[in-house]
C-alpha cells in the first residue's frame, strides 16, 4: 500500500512515467495493482494517467522521446499562428533518431543535426497545466521556411504574413536562427515581399 501511494504522489498533473516510478526505486508491478484496482490508467508504453484525466496527444507524445520537440504547423497552432487543429503532429528530433516515435502514424518528424535541435526550444504550458518543448516563434518560421515544400500553402502564407505583422517577432533571433541553420538567403527572399 505504501508503495501505491507513492506512485500516486509522483504523478505531475495527472500523469507519470515508468521512468519516475523506477527513478523513485519503486517496483514496476505496483503500477499492475493501481490498474486492476482502477486508479490509474495506461495510455501507451511507459506513460500512465490517472483515472479522471484526459489524454493530452502533446504530453504523450513529447514523453516517448526526450530529444522530441513540437515543430513547424504544430508549433504554429501552439503559437496562434494557424487555426487548424493538429491531427498529425510535427515534431523534430536529432538524425540518427531510433525509437517509438518512427511507429507513430499521428506523427510526421523532421531531423536536424544534433547541434541545432535546442535552437530556439521553449518550454510551453498547456492549458492542463503540463510543459512541453516547443520551437519559439521565431525557430518555427525558420523552420516552415526551410520545409516550405511539406507544409500547405494556405498555412505556410498566412502564418509568414501573420508573423510579420506580429509585435512577438523578433527579427535580430530570426536572422540569427537563419544563418545557423544555413537558409539566411530563403528568409531574406521570403520577407522581402513584405519590403
Amino acid at each position: 500500500m505504501e508503495y501505491e501511494n507513492r506512485i500516486l504522489n509522483l504523478f505531475k498533473n495527472g500523469y507519470l512515467t515508468t521512468k519516475e516510478v523506477t527513478d523513485n526505486n519503486i517496483p514496476r508491478t505496483y503500477l499492475t495493482k493501481l490498474i486492476e484496482k482502477n486508479k490509474i490508467e495506461r495510455v501507451s508504453r511507459g506513460i500512465y494517467i490517472k483515472k479522471n484525466v484526459l489524454v493530452d496527444e502533446f504530453v504523450v507524445l513529447q514523453s516517448k522521446s526526450k530529444y522530441a520537440i513540437y515543430s513547424n504547423t504544430t508549433a504554429l497552432y501552439l503559437h496562434g499562428l494557424s487555426n487548424r487543429i493538429p491531427i498529425r503532429y510535427d515534431i523534430t528530433i536529432k538524425s540518427g533518431y531510433k525509437g517509438s516515435l518512427q511507429k507513430e502514424k499521428n506523427v510526421n518528424l523532421f531531423y536536424t543535426k544534433r547541434e541545432l535541435l535546442e535552437l530556439g526550444v521553449i518550454n510551453y504550458k498547456l492549458d492542463s497545466g503540463n510543459i512541453i518543448r516547443v520551437y519559439d516563434l521565431d525557430k518555427t518560421i525558420c523552420d516552415i521556411i526551410k520545409n516550405k515544400k511539406k507544409i500547405d500553402a494556405e498555412i505556410f502564407n498566412k502564418a509568414i504574413k501573420e508573423y510579420f505583422y506580429s509585435k512577438k517577432k523578433n527579427t535580430l533571433k530570426l536572422y540569427e536562427y537563419a544563418k545557423k541553420m544555413n537558409i539566411y538567403n530563403k528568409v531574406r527572399d521570403t520577407f522581402e515581399v513584405f519590403g
